[in-house]
């Protein structure tokens, strides 16, 4: 079953929305972006979040201590890597916080050389900027993979993930700009996006 993760909410009005819409996981960025969050910000988006909905921090080539505070704060449940980590990193963390770790991996044509210490992958379109572009990279790319359960960015919304879960079957669906109106988090996109996800999961059952 096909999971979805909502990524980049930085409003109370995003919380109320997924609150709603009840996705499997929301993104916090913590990175420098447009959607970035502050940790007092991020603290008390937590507080009002659906207990039901897994928070995930987004991070980039950020200080290990600081990735760690995030995780025993309470703030995330999840870390998302999305710079150069090594699995050196990631071994460290997983080793001071226990939490899941979810490495991103930018995919243009083929796939590069993949970490082997994540509890996850994320896919994501390569790309200077890190991810949040809106681009779809190659799909085809993913065609002979078998490792890691993974998460599919770059580029999804409600014209396209029927089609990449079909083709794909990935652990996890991640959006962000696909369920944006004017670079914020529209309810009704949401609402829609994780509506198509789950209909497919009902077809395929």
């Amino acid at each position: 079953m096909v999971k979805v993760k909502i990524c980049g909410l930085s409003r109370m009005e995003d919380i109320v929305a997924v609150n709603r819409a009840l996705p499997d996981y929301i993104g916090f960025v913590f990175a420098p972006s447009r959607r970035r969050v502050e940790a007092k910000a991020a603290a008390m988006f937590k507080d009002r979040l659906d207990p039901r909905i897994k928070s995930v921090g987004v991070f980039v080539n950020e200080d290990l201590g600081a990735v760690i505070a995030a995780v025993d704060s309470g703030i995330i449940d999840l870390v998302q890597l999305h710079g150069d980590e090594d699995d050196e990193y990631v071994k460290r963390l997983k080793g001071s916080c226990g939490c899941p770790v979810i490495k991103a991996v930018g995919v243009g044509d083929v796939l590069p050389p993949l970490p082997r210490e994540p509890d996850y992958l994320l896919f994501d379109t390569l790309s200077l900027a890190r991810g949040g572009g809106g681009k779809v990279f190659n799909w085809d790319a993913l065609g002979r993979y078998h490792g890691l359960p993974y998460f599919l960015a770059g580029g999804l919304n409600a014209d396209n993930v029927e089609d990449a879960v079909k083709r794909l079957s990935p652990f996890a669906v991640d959006v962000s700009s696909g369920v944006e109106t004017k670079g914020e988090k529209d309810e009704k996109k949401i609402e829609g996006f994780i509506s198509i996800v789950r209909n497919i999961k009902q077809r395929e059952q």
